[in-house]
């Protein structure tokens, strides 16, 4: 196998592992395979950090970019990987004072629209179990 086929497979791989799901291709397929390839695929499987670790880093700068499209999935991306509701409210909180109010207050809307998101789906879920 190709070294840009095993990137590839372990780029999937990570994604998979964060994400819970396969990559997606969205508009533009070429932009996925080269975020799966190098950003999953070389980035974070380097060592020294955790995926989880990785994953927090990760939230902080969409949090930061305030780039909600991003956010929504790093925040369930942190949740996937175990973490609380309460830790990433925790840390947009912080961020507020390194990124500014607005940047938080925008990061807990976000947050809050994505928990009632899963809370709404698992009320589904339960509906459709009775």
């Amino acid at each position: 196998m190709s070294q840009p086929d095993v990137r590839h497979e372990q780029g999937v791989a990570m994604f998979q592992q964060v994400f819970g799901r396969e990559p997606r291709p969205g508009s533009y397929p070429e932009f996925l395979r080269i975020t799966v390839d190098h950003l999953f695929g070389e980035i974070w499987t380097r060592p020294h950090l955790t995926v989880e670790e990785r994953e927090l880093v990760a939230l902080t700068a969409v949090t930061l970019a305030r780039t909600d499209w991003e956010l929504r999935g790093h925040i369930g991306a942190a949740l996937h990987l175990g973490m609380s509701r309460e830790k990433i409210v925790e840390v947009i909180i912080q961020l507020a004072y390194y990124g500014g109010w607005p940047v938080a207050n925008n990061g807990l809307r976000v947050a809050q629209e994505v928990f009632a998101e899963l809370d709404a789906a698992v009320g589904e879920d339960a509906d459709r179990d009775r």
